[in-house]
Formats: structure tokens, sequence, C-alpha cells
């Protein structure tokens, strides 16, 4: 590395130490503000995915409990595009509607067939809301360490330039260590708003996935109340 030519303080930037840097150190680099700039992404993904769920499942709940026929209820949600707590309402409905077409809707099976359609439904659900983020968590615990191999490998270069040259002048070695550490920042950089957004948004799904579950146990008591009925006087939901 031509670190002579760094001897000028006012030379020394960001960019600069940049392309001072060795190719591997350079795409050390590279790789964690790549891998930053997609955080971001996933960050500001969620944010809004997580807040349009609350929505859907706001307005879910507030029509599901005010009363309307879940006959009603069903036709709409199936004209609609299903959001994470109407799938699991349509997974027992659609089993339930089965086995009033089978006849079975009596069986004593039933109700251990709708609570697993609901069960993976919700499976299903959790997955995609909790998708993308282990990219985080990942980031978050090694981005730090990435950066760090950057560092070892541009302060290696560093001292085996100073040795080639037997100049060990600060003004030769200090472009050298600050073209190494600059890999540990970027590393940082792209570490901590991940860290940070992993323990939110985590935090975020699990309630989210919370409240679909208490609604899948509330329904499954509609359901299996319905189906005691049934098993007297055979009627539809």
């Amino acid at each position: 590395m031509p670190h002579g030519e760094l001897t000028n303080p006012e030379t020394i930037g960001m960019l600069h130490l940049f392309m001072q840097a060795s190719w591997i150190v350079k795409g050390v680099m590279i790789g964690l503000l790549l891998a930053s700039i997609w955080s971001w992404a996933i960050i500001f993904d969620k944010i809004f995915t997580y807040r349009r769920i609350r929505r859907e499942i706001k307005q879910f709940e507030r029509t599901f409990w005010s009363g309307k026929a879940l006959e009603d209820l069903y036709a709409s949600c199936k004209s609609q595009h299903t959001n994470s707590i109407s799938a699991v309402f349509m997974a027992a409905m659609i089993e339930w509607k089965k086995s009033l077409e089978k006849g079975t809707h009596t069986s004593k099976s039933l109700q251990s067939r709708i609570d697993k359609a609901m069960d993976l439904t919700l499976g299903r659900e959790s997955e995609k809301i909790e998708s993308k983020l282990s990219f985080l968590a990942t980031l978050g615990s090694a981005g730090p360490f990435i950066g760090l191999f950057g560092t070892v490998i541009g302060i290696m270069e560093s001292f085996l330039s100073i040795s080639a040259s037997q100049n060990t002048s600060l003004a030769i070695v200090a472009p050298g260590i600050a073209e190494a550490l600059l890999a540990t920042a970027i590393g940082l950089f792209a570490a901590i708003p991940a860290v940070i957004a992993y323990n939110k948004l985590t935090h975020e799904s699990a309630r989210i996935i919370a409240q679909i579950e208490n609604f899948a146990d509330e329904f499954s008591t509609i359901v299996s109340r319905r189906i005691d009925e049934t098993r007297t006087a055979p009627s539809s939901l």
C-alpha cells in the first residue's frame, strides 16, 4: 500500500482511506456497507408491515366481535385479501365447511382437525411475520467481527509496508492504521442499528403473534361450543 502518499494530514479522508486500502479490506468494507443497506431495507419494510398487520388485526377483531354472522364474515374474507388473523379464521371455517359437505360435522375429531388447521396456518403466518429478522441478528453479532477481520488484515499489511520501507515515522504508520480501523468502524456502523432494530422488531412480532394466538384460542372455544350444539341439532356456523 502506498502509505507514503498520505503523509499530509489534509489528504486523509474516509474516501481516501478506502481507496488506499488493499482489495481484501475493500471487500470487507463493501460487503459490510451492502449488508447495512439491506438491513435498513428490512427495518423499514418490517416497520410498515407490522403497522399494517396491527391495523388489520384491530379492524378484523372489531368486525368479528360486533356480532356479524360468521358466514357473512367468511364470505367477506373470501372475497378479499386475507391477512394474518383472517387467514387463521378462514382455515377454521374451510375445515368446518368441508365437514358440513361430507356430513361429518358432528364427528368428535372435528374439533382437533379445526385446531390443527388453525395451528398450521398460524405457523405459516408466524414465519412470514418473523421472516428476514434472522439477518438482522446475524449482522448484529457478526458485523463487528467481520470489520475486525478487515482491521487485522489491514494492520498486518501496514506493518509489512513499514518493514519494507524501514521507516517508522508516525506520518507513515498512522494512515495505514487508520485504513485498517475504518473496517471496524464500518462493522460497528452496520451492526449497532441491526441489533437495536432486531430487539425492537422481535418484541413487536411476538406481540402480533400473541394476538393471533389469543384469537385462535377464543375462536376454538366458539367452534367447540357450536360443535356440541350441532350434535343434537345439526346446523351451520
